[in-house]
């Protein structure tokens, strides 16, 4: 198992348009890079490249994870995103220390990476994804 480190922090938000606003008009970022991940039911708009960026979550419907987060706890934290070396390898090393999974196997995530995310019971009330980046290195 190879943590290689932090490749992103997620926060969920309401209104997309209006955070990429205040992140772009009011703290200076550059415009960021937007996506629509069907499977996970979200809009993402990415700030910077490489590791340590900073990724806006948005709903794209009230059936999304990302809304029921919403409407539980409000805007803010909703991950912290590790870039793994070998997912499959990271996944079963984390069953076999009784790590709560949520997923036991990859998913396709943002930019066509493999994911999976750990409980947040399992990172001290923190929701953990793992992240694989594509062969290619995006």
């Amino acid at each position: 198992m190879s943590m290689k480190g932090l490749d992103h922090v997620a926060i969920a938000v309401k209104d997309l348009d209006a955070a990429v606003r205040y992140y772009v008009e009011v703290l200076g970022f550059p415009p960021p890079e937007l996506e629509v991940v069907p499977d996970q039911k979200v809009t993402t708009a990415i700030f910077g490249h490489g590791m340590g960026r900073i990724e806006l979550i948005c709903p794209t419907g009230p059936d999304s994870p990302v809304a029921k987060f919403l409407e539980k706890r409000g805007e803010g934290l909703h991950h912290v995103c590790v870039e793994v070396s070998d997912l499959e390898a990271t996944l079963a090393g984390l069953k076999a220390r009784g790590a709560p999974l949520i997923d036991e196997t990859p998913r396709v995530g943002a930019g066509g990476a493999k994911i999976a995310f750990v409980h947040p019971r399992g990172g001290h009330g923190v929701l953990t994804e793992l992240r694989q980046g594509r062969p290619d290195g995006a």
